[in-house]
């Protein structure tokens, strides 16, 4: 029996040049000799001792399964610098969620694209990094530098007034427990529907998400937690269509609704 492939050695080395740390710093830091981090960090040293383990993971703040599970250099600075902060689970026994993105030669995260063709297989392949690379890459000044980006293609009437074939631009959400009743959202689902666009309100108690669409020709319907793979909040969306032109009645209301908020303006003045 082969034994597993673990990154402990090379995790340390990346985290070293990471913080722009000769092997003479760290080592001096740690009280550790540079002969023996030379050794580890050529994987020279197959079986490290269990202090110097305690003592690399309390240094950079990285859980001893992360520091041998996940290669540390495939993942974004952002979630590097979320497993630095505490945001580990790997911390408290659970299962490591790590969101497979990519990034460009600032080491800043691309927007991948998920095209119509690629649907089918992102459910299977949204956590692999090899997939991810073959998605489209772009970046937009519009979007936040902060947090994971995706875009995805719409289809179906089932979210007007937002177009059909529409690119939807969506923010990955770790803790999705926290969103409020009613928030635009793309999840990934178990089964059948892959990827569902709706406006979504999750019921903790009864571990379920509850899912609306805008047209409201479509009934809601729900689905448990456990289907969920993946939660993206909307941020904006693009499409080649041109908007219809206002109806009569849709002008009338425009305007009464500038007439309003002059109005309302004016009071405040007075007051």
């Amino acid at each position: 029996m082969t034994s597993a492939k673990h990154f402990f050695g090379k995790n340390v080395r990346f985290l070293r040049e990471r913080r722009k740390l000769t092997q003479e710093d760290l080592s001096q830091k740690l009280d550790m000799t540079r002969v023996k981090l030379s050794a580890i960090e050529a994987g020279r040293t197959e079986n490290p001792a269990s202090n110097d383990i305690i003592l690399f993971s309390d240094f950079f703040q990285i859980s001893i399964d992360t520091f041998f599970r996940v290669d540390l250099s495939k993942l974004s600075e952002l979630k590097i610098r979320d497993l630095e902060a505490g945001n580990d689970v790997y911390m408290t026994g659970g299962s490591l969620r790590v969101l497979a993105v990519s990034v460009d030669k600032a080491n800043k995260e691309n927007i991948e694209y998920v095209p119509i063709k690629a649907k089918a297989g992102y459910r299977n392949g949204f956590s692999d990094p090899d997939y991810i690379a073959t998605l489209p890459k772009f970046s937009l000044p519009t979007v936040p530098q902060s947090g994971t980006f995706r875009m995805f293609p719409t289809a179906g009437d089932s979210m007007l007034p937002i177009p059909e074939g529409a690119d939807v631009i969506c923010e990955f959400l770790e803790d999705w427990t926290r969103i409020k009743p009613g928030t635009l959202c793309i999840l990934t689902l178990k089964g059948e529907q892959d990827l569902v666009f709706k406006s979504v309100t999750i019921d903790l108690e009864a571990r379920t998400f509850c899912l609306h669409s805008l047209n409201k020709a479509y009934s809601p319907y729900e689905v448990a937690v456990s289907d969920v793979l993946e939660v993206w909040k909307y941020h904006s969306y693009q499409s080649r269509d041109v908007p219809e032109p206002l109806s009569d009645i849709q002008n009338v209301s425009k305007s009464i609704t500038a007439i309003l908020s002059r109005l309302e303006r004016i009071e405040h003045k007075i007051d």
